[in-house]
């Protein structure tokens, strides 16, 4: 598939990405060591915040987060983030290590639950409205169609059909600056 075309700001000819590139236009990146020398070393209050079992912070924001964003990819490198969400609260706290969340109706398609059984590895983006508490978690994903705490995630009486139970890796609260700087929550 070709790369997209822009037009230059003179409304001269659109230019592929690629045209662009080999044009001298455009400088890539290659590599680790060039990324850490642009980026510099991060804080290591950072790499410190990161955790693999869920703390009282962490359970607090899940309690009051409505809405996450589910990413997946499958074996062939094609990625899906979804949004997931239900009433604050709705993703279930199987124990300090694992988290469940129910499968609600939507489109059918189900792209994040085929990316899960080609590849189990998951990323999980909670917010919570108002707030500039951002709780990112990876891990581990499977499918359940049945476990004892499905009665727990009802709603409205309805049992979930599925669920994705995650199975922590990494928590860690995220930098708030992105909601900060795009005024998310700002009404106007």
């Amino acid at each position: 598939m070709a790369a997209p075309a822009s037009a230059s700001a003179s409304g001269a000819e659109p230019v592929s990405a690629s045209d662009a590139a080999s044009a001298g236009g455009l400088s890539e990146l290659r590599s680790r060591t060039e990324l850490r020398e642009l980026l510099g070393e991060p804080h290591p209050i950072v790499i410190d915040k990161v955790h693999d079992r869920l703390t009282g912070e962490d359970t607090d924001i899940l309690a009051r987060s409505p809405f996450c964003l589910l990413a997946t990819s499958g074996t062939g490198g094609t990625c899906d983030v979804s949004p997931r969400g239900d009433a604050p609260g709705f993703t279930h706290v199987v124990d300090a290590g694992t988290l469940a969340l129910p499968d609600r109706p939507g489109n059918r398609r189900g792209d994040s639950l085929h990316n899960i059984l080609d590849n189990p590895h998951a990323g999980l983006l909670y917010l919570v409205p108002g707030s500039r508490d951002v709780l990112r978690i990876n891990g581990r994903a499977r499918i359940l169609t049945d476990a004892p705490f499905f009665d727990a995630m009802a709603d409205a009486g309805r049992r979930p059909a599925l669920a994705l139970l995650v199975e922590i890796e990494q928590i860690y609260r995220h930098c708030a600056q992105s909601l900060h700087r795009s005024r998310l929550w700002d009404p106007a």
